[in-house]
């Protein structure tokens, strides 16, 4: 196992079949072949060593009988087996702790009795019994068949337990200050992969290449190999990015959201490239043009770029290159005999007086430097060294204004360009916005751009190829050695230079698209995460002038109390301040939102002016500005229509405004997340990497946050981990037939949940227990008219026999579930037994979460034991452990969007004339771009950080952080630097993070 060396000092080594990861070796010693490969000229001469097959499937372990499911306890006297019936509910109700352990402690002997006839029945291989006996308690039998027998996924305590490093102690969600990506160092005993236990063969891709999709993975995200075979499997296996962030954290390294959503990524791309490989492998083998150099060049392509280089002669209706005509006319035997055998060549003996390129001996030279300098443009070796050669010296990117660009663009459009009309600057060096810019420039006509790379590159890669690669292997004549020095220089200036030319602009624009949507989804996360402002009517205002201004009053539960329009700007606004005051003191509302689009600043400046007046005593107003951007857009969409059927499109966007400072990630979600405007050069960025990574966003937003399942609305249900628009309709049709869910587990009743949509979701549903302990109190009274025998299982859960159908899914038993308390945390459910003993631990009950006494017996029992000894005692790992605790110790009603800013809620206005250089003022930021921060201060535009501003040490370190960097939402303390009233811009100075 080359590539995956195996770590010494394991505390407890994971039972790994020696075939496990065989194809990295394999693969990866079948590289190092190559890169050994004899530095002669003649690379299509060399057989290509045949790839090594995989080492037959290993032999699966005998089925052990099979058992009804068990839970595993261990007490710190030993472990404890608890039966629990098939199909039954991992809930568990509100019994005496103390009752369940003695009854547990007594089912001790048949345990250890079953165990030893299941050993003495089955006799593992002596190398498998080797690995299994490391230790005892760790690697029962009897565990690994929950997993397989179990229709829900193990808990991590089971599955991976001991074979992960220890972090340091996280927040259970990723909008903490997210961890840098670490290397590990062969020394580290947790690098070896981890074995998943049930139906995993090795990681086996649909495609094969001569490149291992790991290796290739680890050295593009700069991420460990076992972290990538782990993230690979995970993706293979459906997971969900906030399930692996929350719930397998030890298989990741604590990775963070945007760190994993760039692995997908770059895994999805190296997947495309392999499928697009073996589509033209097909194609040309079709065309019967296919050889064994072709096959293996490739095969070893890695972009788009390199396989367009090598499979761009044989396309379909091409009219072949100049080497191939010279092919066609019998000179490659020349060209080959001029590398290696130059003295018995003899180019006079191929001219055909009659034949159309072999007429006269210049063409014959012709057609033989072509041939050679399509086989140096070809050699792997060679672009290898060119592009080695390329990373240590100077290559510019250069932009210019377009020669035609006055005749057919705009004159305002090419101001835009203004900085990029004679501008240069080292490809290492430039800045993503300016590679976005410049491209943005180049399809509009207006600029042209080019990668200029020196002529001593040129040099040098011709004198290396002279004297190493392609050196004769005799003595060559001076006019022979004048055709190979001509074929060095055609090749790179008609073949290699556009090619790498390609490269630096694909790589160049790839990464500045990467980093725009990356960009935009971490403003987006900050958007959504904008901390609520419950419990207080509002007043949205979308403002206008002729059609007037669009009013909508809303409830503390976000109900529409109030419509009306009143125009403010047409000589009326006296007596409309009367009708808005009556409003406001009718429904007690205090505050006022206005959405930032036109006529913004007018209705800013009449508002601002009334509170100065205290106009609305006794009512203390307030108001803030909010971006209204998508609110046009969702007002007359179906899903607006629905919402508030009858109510005009214009006052549903006041509506919308309102609910945006109430419930931001409720209202928000309801947007196409292209629509909120908070990106840069959306527009010019892959449509399809921008919507695929902004409802990754959406969908990590909403998951973190949670969701009350029995009040939430269908749209934010949808955006839930493992659900979907028909899972989410499903669940809301099933709640209103059957009444509101008591219990996680009735999810697993619901029309296209399955076991996998229940794993990934379910520790991300909440279920509010004072909400339901109403119906379930209703329940009770009509328990004793409910017909059928009810059977009492050890979780304390009444099931009673149902007819069975046809279907033995969904319907073979009807259970009563009570309500548990575990379900209103962040706790898995796969989790809920290792919940349930640490709470034996600590002596509490499932009545104490979320209260003070539950704090301090979690704190003192932690500084007593330690949480990586409890975490052991427990055989789970500290990640699991930690989730467990937060959820334990967080008050039923916890959001954790509250540590985060509020809007910024003002009484007067501040004009742009007002302002002098070197005030300091307090904004709120807009947007958060490459190239700087916007920063609304209240004059009516926003003024700019520039990124240079923008240091380590002016962000905050005490305040818990969603990001490294600024992001829309934070409010800041800024002094101005420049002001440019004719073009209306601000330059501003970041002085701290408020």
């Amino acid at each position: 196992m080359s590539s995956l060396p195996r770590r010494a000092k394991l505390k407890v080594q994971t039972a790994i079949s020696r075939d496990e990861f065989s194809s990295y070796s394999d693969l990866s010693s079948a590289s190092e072949e190559d890169d050994k490969e004899d530095s002669v000229w003649e690379p299509q001469k060399q057989v290509p060593k045949s790839r090594k097959q995989p080492i037959p499937k290993e032999s699966k372990p005998k089925r052990m009988p099979r058992v009804k499911k068990t839970l595993q306890i261990n007490d710190g006297s030993g472990v404890v087996a608890v039966k629990e019936e098939l199909n039954s509910s991992v809930a568990i109700a509100d019994v005496n702790l103390e009752d369940v352990k003695n009854e547990l402690d007594t089912m001790q002997t048949l345990k250890t009795a079953k165990t030893k006839r299941r050993n003495s029945a089955q006799s593992p291989p002596a190398q498998r019994t080797k690995k299994l006996k490391v230790d005892e308690e760790t690697s029962k039998a009897c565990s690994l068949e929950i997993g397989r027998n179990s229709t829900e996924t193990p808990s991590t305590s089971t599955m991976w337990e001991d074979t992960c490093k220890k972090e340091e102690n996280e927040d259970d969600f990723t909008f903490g200050q997210s961890p840098l990506k670490k290397m590990k160092t062969v020394t580290c005993p947790q690098g070896q992969p981890v074995k998943f236990l049930a139906n995993v063969n090795n990681i086996k891709e649909e495609v094969e290449m001569n490149w291992d999709i790991v290796q290739v993975l680890s050295e593009r995200t700069n991420i460990e190999l076992w972290v990538c075979a782990n993230v690979i499997r995970l993706f293979n296996d459906d997971n969900t990015i906030p399930f692996i962030i929350r719930y397998r954290k030890e298989l990741i390294n604590n990775l963070d959201a945007d760190s994993l959503r760039e692995v997908r990524q770059t895994l999805e791309e190296l997947r495309a490239v392999a499928k697009k490989v073996h589509s033209t492998i097909q194609k040309i083998k079709k065309e019967g043009k296919m050889s064994e150099c072709l096959l293996k060049a490739l095969l070893n392509c890695k972009t788009f770029e390199e396989l367009e280089h090598v499979s761009a002669p044989y396309k379909t209706g091409n009219k072949g290159t100049k080497a191939q005509r010279a092919k066609q006319l019998g000179l490659e035997v020349a060209a080959r005999t001029l590398l290696e055998n130059p003295g018995a060549l003899n180019l006079l003996s191929y001219i055909r007086p009659d034949v159309k390129g072999l007429s006269v001996l210049q063409d014959i030279e012709t057609g033989v430097q072509h041939i050679l300098a399509d086989m140096i443009a070809k050699d792997k070796d060679t672009l290898d060294f060119i592009r080695k050669l390329c990373q240590n010296r100077y290559i510019c990117i250069q932009s210019s204004l377009a020669k035609v660009s006055s005749k057919k663009v705009n004159e305002k459009d090419v101001d835009k360009f203004l900085l990029y009309q004679n501008f240069s600057c080292n490809i290492r060096n430039i800045q993503h916005h300016q590679i976005l810019a410049m491209n943005r420039g180049e399809n509009l006509k207006i600029l042209t751009v080019k990668v200029n790379i020196s002529d001593g590159v040129k040099n040098e890669f011709c004198r290396w190829c002279i004297q190493n690669r392609w050196r004769p292997r005799s003595f060559a004549r001076p006019e022979l050695m004048k055709i190979l020095h001509n074929s060095l220089d055609d090749s790179f200036k008609r073949l290699i230079y556009p090619l790498l030319c390609r490269e630096f602009r694909a790589k160049l624009t790839s990464d500045a698209e990467k980093e725009s949507v990356m960009m935009f989804g971490r403003n987006l996360r900050q958007l959504l995460l904008t901390s609520p402002v419950p419990g207080r009517a509002l007043m949205g205002v979308d403002p206008g002038y002729k059609h007037g201004c669009k009013l909508a009053i809303i409830s503390p539960t976000s109900h529409i109390l109030h419509t009306d329009v009143v125009y403010l700007h047409c000589g009326q606004g006296f007596r409309e301040a009367e009708k808005i005051k009556r409003l406001l003191l009718n429904f007690n509302c205090s505050t006022v939102v206005i959405g930032n689009g036109t006529a913004c600043r007018e209705t800013e400046a009449y508002f601002a002016d009334l509170i100065m007046q205290n106009y609305f005593a006794p009512l203390d107003v307030v108001y803030c500005i909010v971006s209204e951007a998508g609110a046009s857009i969702y007002s007359v969409s179906p899903e607006a229509n629905k919402e508030m059927p009858g109510l005009d499109p214009n006052l549903r966007s006041a509506v919308s405004i309102a609910r945006r400072v109430q419930d931001p990630l409720a209202e928000l979600v309801k947007i196409e997340p292209k629509h909120i405007g908070v990106g840069m050069y959306q527009h010019d960025v892959s449509q399809t990497l921008l919507k695929a990574t902004l409802d990754s966003v959406v969908e990590e937003c909403v998951s973190f946050v949670g969701v009350d399942i029995n009040i939430c609305s269908e749209v934010l249900l949808r955006h839930i981990a493992g659900l979907n628009a028909n899972r989410a309709k499903n669940i809301i049709e099933w709640r209103e037939k059957n009444g509101p869910f008591v219990n996680r587990e009735q999810l697993k009743k619901v029309k296209g949940l399955g076991p996998k949509s229940f794993q990934q979701c379910a520790g991300f549903i909440r279920i509010n227990q004072d909400y339901i302990r109403t119906f379930c109190r209703q329940q009770t009274e009509s328990a004793g008219q409910i017909q059928g025998v009810a059977v009492t299982s050890s979780a304390g859960i009444e099931v009673t026999n149902e007819k069975q159908g046809k279907k033995k899914n969904k319907t073979a038993v009807n259970v009563v579930l009570k309500p548990n308390p575990l379900d209103q945390t962040c706790i898995h459910p796969e989790s809920y037994e290792i919940a349930m003993r640490f709470l034996l631990f600590i002596g509490g009950t499932l009545h104490e979460i979320g209260k003070p006494e539950m704090q301090q017996k979690i704190n003192s029992f932690l500084e007593k034991e330690g949480i990586e000894k409890i975490a052991e005692r427990l055989q789970t790992t500290v990640h699991t452990l930690q989730v467990i605790i937060d959820g334990l110790s967080q008050p039923e009603s916890f959001d954790f969007r509250t540590d985060f800013d509020k809007p910024d809620f003002k009484r007067s206005i501040v004009c742009l004339e007002d302002l002098q250089v070197g005030t300091v003022l307090t904004g709120k930021v807009e947007n958060a771009t490459l190239f700087g921060i916007f920063v609304d201060i209240g004059v009516g535009k926003s003024g700019l950080i520039p990124i240079r501003n923008v240091t380590e040490a002016k962000l905050s370190k005490t305040k818990k952080r969603r990001s490294l960097g600024l992001g829309p939402g934070e409010r800041v303390e800024v002094k101005v630097l420049n002001i440019d009233i004719p073009r209306s811009r601000i330059t501003l100075d970041l002085i701290r993070v408020l």
